[in-house]
């Protein structure tokens, strides 16, 4: 993580209302240059809606949400991946009937501005090629280049998902749960590979598995009701009697 106190993303007063429900409640939350920032909580927290909210799926009633110094509040959802702010989804959201490079070569198409109809196969062209080989290459999947998506295992799924997510080339890269629904090994290999990008892309993890938070994060916030009740260091985290009878459970850690 550097030096710098100046955040690459800025939360602010967010507040989001379904009806009675605050599922936002002036939410205040930074995220420096260079670290991996983890956001736990219970279930109801708010983490979806905040996480909607940051890649523009959902508008927020009021509050500002500012990346790199630059108010992106009202900014439409498909231009936030083109200033580097990309999200990878809580439900993979892969092309199943593609191969595992072609999905990969959209990714890098959509980065260049390119919409859906000007989808080709990869192989061959080297504009498209080189970079999803070398995103994949990143995630452990270029043997799997050629295979359907659809027959990867779950944990490849997500690994391609984390792999499109990189060749978008992001700046903040949110990952929503990417350790949802696998098994011991499977978690064990994400958590390897977000460790190898610590420090080379800032992140902004959400997840529930606690001991892959506790090993990864720079940062820790904890959600609760819509709104952070603390933010530190992972040991900080730990030893707040707050957390403990909030989320962790007294006696849990």
């Amino acid at each position: 993580m550097t030096g710098t106190a100046t955040p690459l993303l800025e939360l602010q007063g967010l507040s989001k209302a379904f009806g009675a429900v605050r599922a936002s409640d002036r939410l205040d939350l930074t995220v420096l240059p260079g670290e991996l920032h983890a956001v736990i909580g219970p279930n109801g927290a708010g983490k979806t809606t905040m996480v909607g909210q940051l890649s523009g799926q959902i508008a927020p009633d009021s509050g500002s949400i500012r990346f790199d110094g630059h108010d992106i509040t009202r900014m439409p959802e498909h231009r936030r991946p083109h200033i580097g702010l990309v999200r990878s989804f809580q439900i993979t959201s892969i092309f199943p009937a593609f191969t595992v490079l072609d999905n990969v070569a959209l990714a890098v198409q959509i980065r260049a501005g390119h919409s859906f109809r000007f989808l080709r196969p990869a192989r061959g062209d080297r504009r498209l090629e080189d970079p999803a080989m070398e995103a994949l290459a990143r995630v452990g999947l270029a043997d799997h280049a050629g295979r359907i998506a659809g027959t990867l295992a779950h944990g490849q799924r997500r690994q391609l998902e984390i792999a499109m997510a990189l060749a978008m080339r992001p700046r903040l890269l949110v990952l929503d749960e990417p350790m949802a629904g696998m098994g011991s090994e499977e978690s064990a290999a994400v958590v390897d590979l977000l460790q190898s990008l610590k420090g080379e892309i800032t992140m902004l993890l959400i997840e529930h598995d606690m001991d892959a938070v506790f090993r990864l994060a720079d940062r820790i916030s904890v959600l609760v009701y819509g709104r952070v009740i603390a933010s530190g260091a992972p040991d900080v985290i730990r030893a707040d009697p707050l957390v403990r009878s909030a989320y962790l459970g007294e006696g849990s850690m």
